[in-house]
């Protein structure tokens, strides 16, 4: 890895493109569903994802390897949607976090099912990083270890912040008439 490293800083663009081709074909859908999962507006999502793939194309060089390609992408994407989000109007943002996934068609929520449109809908109305937390550790199953590198946040935080997730969702979808049995 380290010769890599090494190797990585004397990038030419041809090379830069290949690396981020794989990765977008290895790493692109999860990034996106992160994002909707995020924001709840799918076509918005997809110019997140390309945006965060050409954020990636252009740091590349300083990609140390500190982290796994998986991680650093999810981090790119994470500051990227959270950019995304502050420039909008917040009454706005806040407005389409009660109302539910924007840009889904009927078909979708459908599709979807009845019991995962009411975890999503519950996991709208949680804080940001309620949901970030939830997305990485149990929808999108990674370790503590690469939430934390995710997000750059220390692992107790990590640990605390699930927990208090997990309990919050209990309280939301309970309050939504959600019993599991």
């Amino acid at each position: 890895m380290v010769k890599e490293r090494n190797e990585v800083t004397l990038l030419d663009e041809g090379y830069r493109k290949q690396k981020i081709r794989e990765w977008y074909v290895e790493y692109s859908d999860a990034i996106f569903r992160y994002i909707v999962l995020m924001i709840g507006d799918r076509e918005q999502a997809k110019d997140l994802t390309h945006d965060t793939f050409l954020k990636a194309f252009h740091r590349l060089e300083g990609f140390q390897g500190e982290t796994s390609e998986k991680n650093w992408l999810y981090r790119i994407a994470r500051n990227t949607t959270i950019d995304f989000i502050r420039k909008k109007k917040p009454l706005y943002y806040v407005a389409e976090m009660f109302t539910g996934v924007s840009g889904a068609t009927p078909e979708d929520l459908v599709e979807a099912g009845e019991e995962e449109r009411l975890v999503y809908h519950a996991m709208s109305r949680l804080k940001r990083s309620y949901r970030e937390v939830l997305l990485l550790r149990k929808i999108k199953g990674l370790s503590i270890r690469e939430t934390t590198d995710v997000l750059g946040w220390k692992e107790s935080k990590v640990k605390t912040t699930l927990s208090r997730a997990l309990q919050a969702m209990k309280v939301q979808l309970e309050k939504e008439g959600y019993h599991r049995e």
